[in-house]
């Protein structure tokens, strides 16, 4: 089953599948510590990882387990991050939510309002009942922007990320169909 991945638009935002020519933009953005610092897996230092990650966008569109949508300024069309619903399982109903924002889209409701324009999608396209996210517990922004969406703090995974030396917590967090508001 395949999922495909959907155009969105918002007041501000367009949400669109991902494109060869976002290579630059993507390797820009994955490749900043400083973006990274909270995540799961370094920077990239090697543009063979723009090549991975749009196979693997291309094969959670074919196996129906996810998609990934660049997130451009609806004005301008200037590249800001990226969303993603993945490990979609339509048996259990649930997915997980995640995003990635350049440094310069931080602190204008980008990623709350793109990450509810992907949820809305979810909820009504698929018979979702839950969705997963998390976030680094020392990520408070992350945090932040999954509370605005609903998202109920659910526990936390003690140290079960290891970056480059670096041992993290995560923080999970959990929506509910019953309780999305849009």
């Amino acid at each position: 089953m395949t999922l495909s991945t959907p155009t969105l638009e918002t007041d501000r935002l367009r949400l669109r599948p991902f494109a060869d020519d976002d290579g630059d933009a993507l390797f820009a953005l994955q490749s900043d510590p400083y973006v990274l610092r909270y995540w799961d897996s370094p920077p990239w230092t090697d543009r063979t990882s723009v090549a991975r990650f749009m196979e693997r966008n291309r094969s959670m569109e074919e196996d129906g387990s996810g998609t990934r949508v660049v997130v451009e300024r609806a004005s301008d069309a200037s590249f800001l991050g990226w969303c993603t619903f993945n490990d979609w399982n339509p048996d259990f109903r649930s997915a997980s939510l995640g995003y990635c924002f350049s440094r310069a889209a931080w602190g204008h409701g980008y990623a709350t309002e793109s990450a509810r324009a992907l949820l809305t999608w979810a909820f009504e396209s698929l018979d979702l009942n839950r969705v997963q996210a998390e976030a680094d517990t020392r990520n408070a922004a992350s945090a932040r922007v999954l509370e605005k969406l609903g998202f109920q703090l659910e526990g936390t995974l003690r140290e079960d990320c290891i970056v480059d030396g670096d041992v993290s917590d995560s923080w999970v967090y959990g929506l509910l169909r019953r309780d999305w508001v849009r």
